[in-house]
């Protein structure tokens, strides 16, 4: 179905499409921000504790990979609305 605006010529599907990129763009700069934030207070809690590390770096990983997959899912979802 795709429906235009008289005049301005713009169509539904390309602002549809138009907004999912918005969306994947703005799920991914959040994503990377959140890991960025992870990296940097885990370096900064090594620096302050080293003999953690093993625990401060095995927790970063499961953080960063659940902020990942959550980034990941809202492309995904992004993308597919765009369809």
């Amino acid at each position: 179905m795709a429906l235009t605006v008289e005049g301005g010529g713009m169509s539904i599907p390309g602002i549809a499409k138009a907004g999912a990129a918005i969306g994947a763009g703005l799920a991914i700069i959040g994503g990377g921000r959140g890991i960025g934030t992870i990296g940097s207070s885990a370096v900064e809690s090594i620096a302050r504790q080293p003999e953690a590390v093993g625990s401060i770096f095995q927790n970063m990983i499961i953080s960063a990979a659940l902020i990942e997959g959550a980034t990941l899912f809202a492309v995904v979802v992004a993308l597919l609305a765009a369809l």
